[in-house]
């Protein structure tokens, strides 16, 4: 979004006309250039634009550098440029993935924006802004209030941008299965940003259905879109979004059964991705490339690509994209157990930690959609593959531990374990943040084992669950593997009480 102001500038004004129509490398050149030759408040709105239009290009991390130097340069008071610059700022961060950073930003442009004379404009900026941010830890009712509310001061104060609400509320029914609701809002997305001849909003509306109808396995009708909104980045230079752009690519030409056509566009798309900084969707990358190479028996190529993905997550304290990073290669790895029974002990070393990291998440989270969409998406199939390879361990005691506490709420029936295939990974096998708790913690329920996986699926907030101890020898069930998971990932699973089994 535009926010940076223009001011009374031929030279500020070019620039925008030529950032409005995606001439990005054009509008850098005229902003650097009032950067040197304005004044004052003029200067200062010039290199708010430079870190705007940085940011759009897809140096997200060069863009934050520049937003901080140009606040370092406004005034505290300014009632219009500091505030646009947060917001900016905001954004830069989500891209690079950095949510509590972001949040703090978007914090201090809310308070700017309380009075009643601050521009609606910027209000209605800020609504958006932190709708995306509730998009990003998955708090969809929260992103759909916000959405709502932003598309009613769009209406109020920026008729021109209501395409970015109407985009934010697809994006949400999308991601609760409203799926018919969603590619409805994105359409209505797109006619807004045609209306006003927004080609960036064009190709990015054009995007969002694509990646809409490609999760829905239409891909004839999400290559035209595709193909559309890729032209437009790849000419803009805008490298993130291009980056998507083969990534989607990549995974359509995958399921068609194009392997080398896949890899070479996920290639593109990694290069794009690391051209413009944003390393954790260059890691989710990687994670499809592992796939790949997992799927053609190149275990070795796999794993160098889940340990880089992988150091990039825990360099960022992402402790539970680490777990499911871990699930989905055990996971994959089961036709190298089949083949070398040898592996089975290092296999099981992954998947049972990371099983019980993720399932450990449903305690913190009152909300149903939010418990029932990690459940189904993670924690049960993550599940699952802990039980089946505990089962071709042949190991009882790890068995009759998972069993006792019952960690997997639905018991997978062990007797169909040799033969049930592992379940589908994700459908874009990326990591899927835990939605962020809505409730106060500290007013947690404290439950034995069994009632507080019963609270849990019923939707009530609770305190972890206590360790179990087993007969005969009163053992702590899954001891080893509880300490490893914590210490792997950074998260308390289990509290300090003890319950007999």
């Amino acid at each position: 979004m535009n926010l940076g102001g223009e001011g009374e500038s031929d030279l500020l004004r070019a620039g925008a006309r030529a950032r409005e129509h995606g001439d990005l490398a054009t509008a850098l050149r005229l902003f650097e250039q009032a950067a040197r030759e304005e004044s004052g408040d003029l200067r200062l709105c010039a290199l708010v634009d430079i870190a705007c239009v940085t940011d759009e290009s897809g140096d997200h991390a060069r863009a934050v550098e520049l937003f901080h130097a140009a606040l370092a340069q406004i005034p505290p008071d300014a009632p219009r440029l500091r505030p646009a610059a947060l917001l900016n700022l905001s954004q830069a961060l989500q891209r690079l993935g950095d949510l509590d950073a972001a949040q703090h930003v978007l914090d201090q442009a809310r308070t700017l924006l309380t009075a009643d004379t601050a521009p609606g404009e910027l209000r209605f900026a800020c609504l958006v802004s932190a709708t995306a941010l509730a998009l990003h830890r998955h708090q969809w009712p929260r992103a759909i209030e916000l959405a709502n509310e932003s598309l009613t001061a769009a209406r109020r104060f920026a008729p021109e941008q209501a395409g970015h609400p109407l985009m934010n509320l697809a994006a949400a029914h999308f991601e609760t299965g409203r799926w018919e609701l969603a590619e409805d809002f994105a359409t209505q997305a797109l006619a807004a940003f045609e209306a006003v001849d927004d080609r960036d909003g064009i190709a990015e509306s054009r995007q969002n259905l694509a990646l809409m109808r490609t999760r829905t396995g239409r891909f004839d009708e999400a290559e035209p879109l595709l193909r559309a909104a890729q032209e437009f980045f790849e000419t803009a230079g805008i490298a993130h979004r291009a980056g998507i752009g083969w990534k989607l690519t990549g995974f359509i030409t995958e399921h068609r059964g194009d392997t080398d056509g896949a890899a070479q566009h996920y290639r593109r798309a990694l290069h794009r991705f690391e051209e413009s900084g944003a390393l954790l969707d260059a890691a989710d990358v990687r994670l499809r490339l592992a796939t790949l190479a997992c799927a053609a028996h190149q275990y070795a190529d796999a794993a160098t690509e889940f340990a880089a993905a992988r150091a990039t997550y825990a360099a960022r304290g992402l402790g539970m994209h680490c777990a499911q990073l871990d699930y989905w290669h055990a996971a994959l790895l089961e036709p190298l157990v089949q083949a070398r029974p040898d592996y089975l002990p290092q296999v099981l070393d992954l998947a049972v930690p990371a099983a019980l990291a993720l399932d450990a998440v449903r305690y913190e989270l009152p909300d149903g959609a939010q418990r029932h969409a990690w459940n189904s998406r993670i924690a049960d199939p993550a599940l699952r593959v802990a039980f089946r390879y505990a089962y071709l361990a042949q190991d009882a005691r790890l068995l009759a531990d998972l069993i006792e506490t019952r960690c997997a709420g639905t018991i997978p029936e062990i007797t169909t374990m040799t033969t049930t295939p592992f379940p589908a990974t994700l459908d874009l096998l990326e990591p899927f943040d835990p939605p962020t708790p809505s409730g106060p913690t500290s007013d947690a329920l404290q439950l034995g084992s069994a009632l507080a996986a019963v609270a849990a699926s019923a939707g009530l907030p609770v305190s972890p669950p206590p360790r179990v101890a087993v007969a005969p020898d009163a053992h702590i069930a899954l001891a080893d593997w509880i300490t490893a998971a914590e210490q792997r990932y950074g998260r308390r699973l289990r509290d300090d009480r003890v319950v007999q089994a």
